[in-house]
């Protein structure tokens, strides 16, 4: 039979355990949460897709600036567009024992067992630009509203060939869309065909191809030689007669080898003009490229501010509070609803570049030329 005594102790023991808990910040699940001040000199590790973009290139410098004067450190990895090196770079992140994650996808759907070793190991997770698929384990979510750029891009094309003021068409369009690997993709296409579609229907917009469906236009990885190869099927297999008056690009790399494709066409010269085509990212090649009377439109998307989002999302998880988001509805990556904070796109083109990118401080005059 246990003694008074000996109850008394355990009892006693029993509130120095919870008192230590308590201390270590340990939680329900069995993780430790880091609160205030616990967080200070900790590293980041900051997994981006690639660097054959310079747009990810830059977000990656962003990321870093901003922890970095937060007084983080930092650990940045380029998967180079293969998830497997991916998951790798992270799970060695994870081993490394950084106290931060902010991860642009290069497959949304790839990153479950890692991002599941991340939380084992109670280390918060921001996903960047891409939302990440299937995972319980993302805590938030910094983006751009997604539809409303492909909304921009959708409503440029039909403004450009003065639809949305009278004119009946028809006009010849084709559609590419982002790769099928990334979430956002089908938010810029749904944004765009929102617009599109309507004219579409009245027959105001023909897709000569016939490929209209999502599943048909998607660009793997967003690799603007494979757009290239697509759009030199299209012409040679629908436009023997007739010519392409506008292209839905998504994304800056991908107009480039639209483009390519259709110089190599003979569009471009005085009887035969260039169509509407549209892009993001606002990367230098496209913004020179618009510049130039080529590539006709981009959404510019101020990534120095996404990096900040994201800084600041793991700033305040690291310290115990909840970071600023302004969705908590829209991003449900089917296993949860994903808090986000969602960022504003801007149409640019040749009339207003230099007020949204030389006098926002995001070019030069000077890198412009």
């Amino acid at each position: 039979m246990r003694t008074r005594r000996s109850a008394v102790a355990v009892i006693a023991g029993a509130a120095s355990l919870a008192l230590a808990l308590t201390a270590c910040g340990q939680n329900s699940e069995g993780g430790s949460k880091a609160k205030s001040g616990d967080a200070k000199g900790a590293t980041i590790g900051i997994a981006m897709p690639t660097k054959s973009s310079e747009r990810w290139i830059a977000d990656g410098k962003n990321v870093v600036e901003n922890l970095e004067s937060k007084g983080y450190k930092t650990k940045l990895v380029y998967g180079e567009d293969d998830p497997d090196t991916q998951v790798a770079q992270i799970e060695n992140l994870i081993t490394q024992g950084v106290k931060g994650l902010i991860v642009a996808a290069i497959d949304n759907k790839s990153l479950n067992n890692v991002l599941q070793e991340a939380a084992d190991a109670d280390i918060p997770v921001i996903a960047y630009d891409r939302l990440i698929l299937g995972s319980k384990n993302v805590d938030y979510y910094a983006s751009f509203d997604n539809e409303k750029v492909g909304v921009l891009q959708g409503t440029y094309i039909a403004h450009e060939l003065g639809l949305d003021s009278g004119k009946k068409g028809p006009f010849n369009l084709e559609l590419f869309a982002g790769s099928n690997d990334d979430n956002n993709t089908k938010y810029f296409f749904g944004g765009a065909m929102k617009v599109l579609q309507p004219y579409i229907d009245k027959k105001q917009l023909v897709v000569k191809s016939g490929q209209t469906g999502l599943n048909q236009v998607t660009t793997l990885r967003w690799d603007g030689t494979t757009a290239q190869k697509r759009m030199e099927d299209i012409l040679t297999s629908s436009y023997k007669t007739g010519r392409v008056d506008a292209v839905l690009s998504p994304y800056d790399g991908i107009s480039i080898g639209i483009l390519s494709a259709l110089k190599s066409d003979g569009y471009g010269s005085g009887s035969k003009p260039l169509p509407v085509v549209t892009g993001q990212d606002a990367e230098l090649a496209s913004v020179k490229s618009i510049i130039a009377g080529e590539q006709t439109q981009t959404v510019y998307k101020d990534t120095r501010e996404l990096a900040r989002v994201a800084a600041a999302m793991v700033d305040d998880s690291l310290k115990g509070k909840k970071p600023q988001v302004n969705d908590e509805k829209t991003y449900d990556n089917g296993s949860k609803v994903v808090p986000a904070y969602l960022l504003q796109p801007v149409s640019v083109d040749k009339a207003n570049y230099r007020k949204v990118l030389v006098d926002g401080g995001y070019y030069t005059e000077a890198e412009l030329k």
